[in-house]
């Protein structure tokens, strides 16, 4: 078994929605999945793209894909990149696949300086919670997370609040 990691390109567009799909399934939220693959094309590989995604290949068939963007801490002072997405296909999870993914991330992230590396987990998901803590992550309980999306999003953008 060879494991490899490699940017995506434009033309796995179709492949990464296809595991953004299996995932939002896992996460039970399936049906919250609008994106199309133009969608992804126009948006993940366009240039100056702020997010950035990396392909897992097991003998060069895609077995997972990670996307990640760079944010900012000022109360570091630096850089630091967030986690939207690591998936593995159910069938290669346990192969190491995914601390590979992420360690990749972790490499750039100390290659360009970055204080810190972050992602979110849903509290059911005790298989990553368990792998999360496992490489040394730990869980940041005191931040609540918000999220102003769809119609309330745009009413408050309108100010029509």
């Amino acid at each position: 078994m060879t494991l490899s990691i490699r940017p995506a390109r434009a033309e796995d567009a179709q492949q990464i929605l296809d595991f953004i799909i299996e995932l939002a399934i896992y996460e039970k939220a399936g049906h919250e999945v609008i994106a199309s693959v133009e969608d992804i094309r126009r948006t993940l590989f366009a240039e100056n793209a702020p997010s950035r995604a990396l392909i897992c290949l097991k003998d060069d068939r895609p077995i997972g894909y990670a996307v990640y963007f760079y944010s900012y801490s000022t109360w570091l002072g630096r850089n630091g990149i967030y986690l939207e997405d690591l998936y593995i296909t159910p069938d290669q999870r346990g192969s190491g696949a995914g601390r590979r993914l992420l360690r990749e991330i972790a490499r750039e992230a100390r290659a360009n300086d970055c204080g810190r590396l972050e992602w979110s987990v849903l509290d059911w998901n005790q298989p990553a919670i368990d792998f999360y803590r496992s490489i040394g992550a730990l869980p940041q309980d005191e931040w609540v997370r918000y999220r102003l999306d769809g119609e309330a999003l745009q009413r408050f953008a309108e100010g029509a609040d």
